[in-house]
């Protein structure tokens, strides 16, 4: 309950930072009939629908529908921006990049606020929907499966020291019967000290199951006095967070989750040397055209990820191939376009960039789900 109530908070407030991002006052209609009244907000005489000084709408509603209407207006941008931007970011990206760069701005929403807007829309949406996965909760599974796993480990481990238990004591009773009548015990020796060596490596093999959230396994063996891990590095800051995350699963999940649309703005600093690469001898493009690009492009895939868990969620299996095969060909197809239209290129040299920039996808995307990892795992 509580992750579904993160999650909508989480939408709330990317859309009204994107909100604030795009540069727009308040909503509301205004009327010319305010012509000549001071501006509530800097005092200046208003000459139409906005202050000509600060931009505020002159017509103040003070309704509840007028509240409605902001949240809408606000957090989803229902308004022509979005609905001119929507439509080229899915079909005409390297038009909408290239037109955004050279100055067309009041008619597109801008590409931090539509990153914003549709990352968090991501998060929410697969976080909380049953969609490609055929899940709502992998973190659950996974700890269930853990913990299941540990058990079975467990009654595996107590089966054999049963067992060699019960074969010690037999082999005990023979060799008191062999002393008896002078006969050769050497087989059953060797026997007994192979089975205590099987029976001292069940111990430490135990003593490496994790028992406390809060203890490695050397804390563990030390507290039960027995004999200690000979590894040297499961006492270690990563082996005692390596520990406790499969205690706890669920948590290191839950702060992932919470720190991917945290943290989901690293992603286009990381872009930006590669597709610097890529152009590095082209000097009329800098780092802003390469920013305004990788902006756009995650902003897309985060709606393409959000429209194949939707397809998924509503048609089931069938949904969910249609949504696996758009996430593998649509990509390399968008990556093209924008690429091609975005910086005016030939189709050979659009092309060959799109490989590189598939190669950088995976760099950035492995280096970030690193840092979601340290995230989930620290203090």
């Amino acid at each position: 309950m509580m992750d579904g109530i993160d999650d909508v908070g989480a939408v709330l407030t990317g859309g009204v930072i994107a909100r604030e991002l795009d540069g727009r006052s308040g909503g509301g209609t205004a009327h010319d009939g305010h012509a000549g009244q001071p501006c509530p907000n800097c005092g200046a005489a208003l000459t139409g629908r906005h202050c000509q000084q600060c931009g505020q709408a002159a017509h103040l509603h003070r309704d509840m529908m007028g509240f409605a209407h902001d949240v809408l207006h606000g957090v989803f941008h229902f308004d022509g921006k979005f609905w001119t931007t929507l439509p080229l970011l899915a079909f005409r990206p390297g038009h909408l990049t290239r037109r955004y760069i050279d100055g067309e701005r009041t008619k597109f929403v801008t590409p931090m606020a539509m990153f914003l807007f549709s990352v968090f829309l991501m998060f929410a949406i697969v976080s909380n929907i049953s969609g490609l996965a055929g899940r709502s909760d992998p973190a659950g599974d996974l700890s269930s499966g853990l913990g299941s796993g540990m058990n079975d480990a467990r009654r595996e481990i107590g089966a054999s020291r049963r067992t060699i238990d019960t074969e010690v004591a037999t082999l005990q009773a023979d060799r008191v019967v062999a002393v008896r009548q002078r006969t050769p015990t050497e087989a059953i020796d060797r026997r007994l000290a192979s089975l205590a060596d099987d029976r001292k490596g069940l111990a430490i093999a135990e003593k490496f199951l994790p028992r406390d959230a809060e203890a490695s396994p050397r804390e563990v063996a030390r507290a039960e006095g027995g004999p200690m891990p000979t590894i040297a590095d499961v006492d270690d800051w990563i082996g005692r967070k390596v520990a406790h995350a499969r205690e706890n699963p669920k948590l290191m999940f839950y702060k992932m989750k919470s720190a991917g649309y945290k943290y989901s703005w690293a992603l286009i600093p990381l872009s930006l040397p590669f597709l610097w690469l890529m152009f590095a001898w082209k000097r009329r493009f800098g780092l802003y055209d390469h920013a305004v690009f990788a902006t756009y492009s995650i902003a897309f895939m985060s709606l393409l990820v959000v429209a194949a868990t939707l397809l998924a969620a509503a048609f089931g299996g069938t949904g969910r191939a249609i949504g696996w095969i758009a996430l593998a060909t649509v990509p390399p197809i968008h990556m093209y376009k924008q690429l091609r239209y975005g910086y005016a290129l030939p189709r050979f040299s659009a092309g060959w960039r799109t490989l590189c920039l598939l190669a950088v996808v995976t760099v950035t995307s492995s280096l970030f789900f690193l840092l979601l990892l340290y995230l989930g795992v620290a203090d």
